[in-house]
């Protein structure tokens, strides 16, 4: 056991230099566009496993000679797992300090991703409104759009979060 005090608080932890996760309302100005990082190498594995957790074992995204015989002719990354990458590499510029993430509208795959493609995301400010009956904090929401390497706009959304102003 030690006597290390421990902090837990993520403002106090900011504090200390640690990279800042999220934005207070205050923080987001519609219009502003956040390019995340890092971005993500899909990989066959990543696939699988997210086929096999999510019970969706479609054959174009686990069978190579079904898939050989498809449009694509080779396995596509599955749709899901996409837009949790996607979602997941904003919340440290968009979400990380929500209170609650409200809706997810418009998801839309205009394009297939395949094993070993990179995903790139960017999101856009679309809406910053105060709460009318909770003024400590109030909604934003944003368009995120990911793309792979060669700027193929693969999965666009939007989504709405609560997110609380800054304590004063």
């Amino acid at each position: 056991m030690t006597d290390h005090q421990l902090d837990t608080d993520q403002a106090t932890r900011e504090a200390s230099g640690a990279h800042n996760y999220g934005r207070y309302l205050e923080e987001f100005e519609v219009g502003a566009t956040y390019k995340h990082w890092p971005a993500k190498t899909v990989t066959e594995a990543d696939d699988h496993l997210f086929c096999l957790i999510t019970m969706n074992h479609h054959p174009l995204h686990i069978n190579d000679v079904y898939a050989a015989q498809s449009q694509q002719g080779r396995n596509v990354v599955v749709g899901p797992l996409v837009y949790s990458l996607a979602l997941g590499m904003s919340v440290s510029d968009v979400s990380g300090k929500a209170i609650a993430n409200l809706a997810t509208d418009e998801l839309a795959h205009p394009a297939p991703v395949f094993h070993g493609d990179t995903l790139f995301c960017e999101s856009e400010v679309l809406e910053v409104t105060e709460s009318k009956s909770k003024p400590d904090r109030g909604v934003v929401r944003v368009r995120t759009d990911v793309y792979k390497q060669d700027g193929t706009l693969v999965a666009t959304f939007k989504r709405t979060v609560l997110i609380p102003k800054r304590p004063s």
